[in-house]
């Protein structure tokens, strides 16, 4: 039970690392377009993410996949951009009919991206042989599970305190913070040590 602990927390402090804000923000852009009343898909989009996120962790635990780290740093703030954009440009065409499939699917792609970047980190800390792993590995995803549990309630109550204490519509405040988040990110893409190989 205490090596539960151990795993779950390094996972819980992996999203909430405020000098690793990537996945904070990543989820931000995310959750913007709902309020609490999508709180169903909300869980299963981030569900979706972990998932992804744990397959990637997975498949390089047992070195299935192996890519270059500088890849993956450029990919990570360009999921999130990708996101932010979305935001802007479907903003005022979203509807309940919107396709979770899709949104689950393109979820799905940056999980796997994001869990990416930490694999060589967490395939490190991990004892024994790769099938020794599994459980740390399970018990690492609740982890991240609940914390981004924590960061889209959060921006959730953000959210709705801005837009009824503060009077913003919900379009300025996807808006402007989707167009934050961009700003944010360009400057990670730009300054990107891909650009220089």
């Amino acid at each position: 039970m205490n090596d539960f602990w151990i795993y779950f927390n390094i996972g819980l402090n992996h999203v909430l690392d405020f000098n690793a804000y990537d996945h904070m923000i990543f989820l931000l852009a995310l959750t913007l377009p709902y309020d609490a009343k999508a709180w169903k898909r909300l869980l299963i989009l981030i569900s979706i993410f972990t998932l992804g996120h744990t397959i990637s962790l997975f498949l390089s635990v047992f070195d299935v996949v192996k890519i270059k780290p500088t890849l993956v740093e450029f990919l990570i703030p360009i999921t999130i951009l990708i996101t932010a954009v979305y935001n802007l440009v479907s903003q005022g065409k979203k509807g309940k009919n919107e396709s979770l499939s899709f949104i689950g699917f393109v979820t799905l792609f940056f999980g796997i991206i994001h869990g990416l970047g930490f694999s060589g980190y967490f395939s490190s800390i991990l004892p024994g042989d790769a099938t020794d792993k599994l459980w740390p590995l399970l018990e690492f995803a609740l982890g991240i599970e609940t914390a981004q549990i924590i960061i889209v309630v959060l921006a959730l109550i953000i959210g709705y305190v801005v837009q009824t204490l503060f009077k913003f519509s919900k379009r300025d405040w996807i808006l402007s913070i989707s167009s934050f988040i961009i700003g944010i990110v360009m400057p990670l893409i730009i300054h990107n040590e891909i650009w220089s190989k």
